[in-house]
């Protein structure tokens, strides 16, 4: 075991995590929180600013998660277990529609995932131990996209575990799920809803999750607690009461012309 851990691939893995937190994390900070900081701040969710020791924690949180990340897919995808799974390697196995469509059904098979461990890690017998860490992040920022305790990271970690043994999974196909998740992950600590105004009540909108939708998560710890989509959460009852008022307060504010 010990011998693989110190092999090259597990180094390479572990760079294109990190590289890819990164240069999304990065650009959607310089953007929003440096660049256009004073001139967009209405349109910010919550109308204050994270202060420097929670950038500090998300990213140090950040980066002990891309290494629980690394190690996971190492053992999972370049060890002997990977015979245990459906991977395969020749995109003409299967064809190129079904590769595409592979990468839709990792979407929804950890959306799924990702609603009922995460409401799981709000049970108060288990929250403090698991899913404390990433709710010191009251006012999210781009940064928190991986901040979790190593035990969250192990769950969030296990679902690419879990996707080889359901259906056949591509590596490129792997690669561009994890692209996304990143991007809606980073996108759903933004601080700033993305999506226009009247998004939330639209008949898509209402099933997809918004930067706002996550935002009011953090700010009132529990309800929302889905990735991509609402379909759980409406249909369970957790989507937050409050969820369509505030989306329309947000993305009805003005700027102000001294900015």
């Amino acid at each position: 075991m010990s011998g693989y851990l110190t092999g090259k691939s597990l180094f390479t893995i572990l760079v294109i995590i990190l590289m890819r937190y990164l240069i999304l994390a990065s650009i959607a900070f310089f953007v929003f929180y440096v660049i256009k900081r004073k001139s967009w701040l209405f349109r910010k969710i919550q109308q204050r600013f994270p202060i420097r020791k929670d950038y500090y924690r998300e990213f140090s949180y950040s980066l002990l998660t891309a290494v629980i990340f690394a190690v996971i897919g190492y053992l999972v995808y370049l060890t002997p277990f990977v015979r245990l799974t459906k991977v395969y390697y020749k995109i003409a196995d299967f064809g190129i529609a079904y590769f595409v469509v592979s990468v839709f059904l990792m979407i929804i098979v950890h959306d799924t995932y990702f609603y009922w461990t995460h409401r799981m890690m709000h049970h108060r017998s288990i929250y403090r131990w698991v899913h404390r860490v990433h709710h010191l992040s009251t006012n999210p920022s781009p940064w928190a996209a991986m901040a979790f305790h190593p035990y969250e990271a192990i769950i969030e970690a296990c679902v690419i575990v879990i996707i080889p043994f359901i259906f056949p999974v591509h590596p490129l196909a792997i690669g561009l799920f994890l692209l996304i998740m990143m991007i809606y992950n980073v996108y759903g600590h933004l601080g700033f809803e993305l999506y226009p105004k009247g998004f939330s009540k639209s008949v898509i909108g209402r099933w997809v999750n918004t930067s706002i939708n996550h935002n009011l998560h953090h700010e009132s710890i529990n309800g929302n607690y889905g990735l991509y989509f609402l379909f759980w959460d409406r249909l369970t009852g957790t989507i937050n009461p409050m969820y369509d008022q505030r989306f329309d307060e947000v993305k009805s504010r003005v700027s102000n012309p001294k900015n």
